[in-house]
């Protein structure tokens, strides 16, 4: 089998299969069992990026942060990313390692924290839409907002929450350090969450950005300036259903690019859930020709040599 590289982004909701044990004990045991089928691709000789979802994970700072607002100070958007690039990263480093243990054999893996470049300009600062956080009472949501400059919008009634711009990213900024660890033989994990949202001043100088970028797209930036040979976005479902949860609803096994983007001008694909995920592997195949899969974490390892999962490719 030739060998290829790949780079699979791997949702933050993953990590929590019971929302009522969140602990970092049981995401740990999420993550491992994630592992255990990248390991088997990684076995086989294939290169490997893992990109990873963090919106859980930021809630959970953001909502320390809301208890202890009174004694101790917040924490910017950007540097919540960057914690958990690292606490997710080092849980996913542990994983392989042990997951590589049993198959009695190791394989270096390093967690790069990384910067991803977004426009100063990008129409998501000046309308910013993306809920983060918990809901708050108004008492809380005003508090924020005078005291903190959050945008808060009101959610149907349910209570207010926090919203912020989700620019679209440009550059990942550490792409040459995630290549040399390629080309060493390193699992690279990388642009977890999206990425670092930076802006950058005409002098080069770096600026953190109050934003999430989606990590589905930063992932597909990434797969593609790295030229990968495919893109694996693994979700909560094995496949990409047509009427999600109705009685016409349809798996999709082998779809074409062409076929992809018809789907979605015809709105199958909820926004914030499966839209995101297939415009990012619609936007990896046109400007990289190669093939895209969406599939769950158990079927990862059969989805890339079996049939499993969703496949789109470039034509029929």
């Amino acid at each position: 089998m030739d060998k290829k590289l790949i780079v699979i982004a791997i949702g933050g909701n993953s990590l929590i299969e019971d929302t009522k044990h969140v602990t970092v004990a049981a995401q740990y045991e999420a993550a491992r069992k994630t592992a255990a089928h990248i390991v088997r691709l990684a076995a086989e000789g294939h290169k490997i990026v893992i990109a990873h979802g963090n919106g859980p994970q930021v809630g959970f700072i953001l909502r320390r942060a809301e208890f202890s607002r009174r004694i101790l100070h917040t924490v910017p958007l950007d540097s919540c990313v960057a914690d958990t690039q690292g606490a997710i990263g080092y849980n996913l480093q542990m994983a392989l390692h042990n997951e590589f243990a049993k198959l009695g054999t190791s394989r270096p893996v390093a967690t790069v924290v990384t910067q991803v470049e977004v426009a100063k300009d990008d129409p998501s600062f000046t309308h910013p839409s993306k809920p983060i956080g918990t809901f708050m009472t108004q008492e809380d949501a005003e508090y924020h907002r005078d005291n903190d400059g959050w945008n808060i919008v009101e959610d149907a009634g349910r209570g207010y929450r926090r919203v912020v711009a989700s620019p679209f990213p440009k550059r990942i900024v550490e792409l040459d350090t995630v290549r040399t660890l390629l080309d060493n033989g390193t699992i690279v994990i990388a642009a977890g969450g999206g990425g670092i949202p930076v802006t950058i001043s005409e002098e080069g100088v770096f600026s953190g950005a109050e934003a999430v970028i989606d990590k589905d797209l930063a992932a597909a930036l990434m797969a593609k300036e790295l030229g990968a040979d495919l893109f694996v976005i693994s979700t909560a479902v094995e496949q990409v259903c047509l009427n999600f949860g109705t009685p016409e609803q349809k798996s999709l096994s082998d779809i074409t690019v062409d076929d992809a983007k018809k789907y979605i001008e015809e709105g199958h694909f909820a926004p914030g859930s499966m839209l995101p995920k297939m415009q990012a592997v619609v936007d990896f195949i046109e400007n990289s020709g190669h093939v895209g899969l969406v599939t769950n974490p158990e079927n990862l390892y059969d989805a890339v040599n079996h049939g499993k999962g969703t496949r789109i490719s470039p034509k029929r």
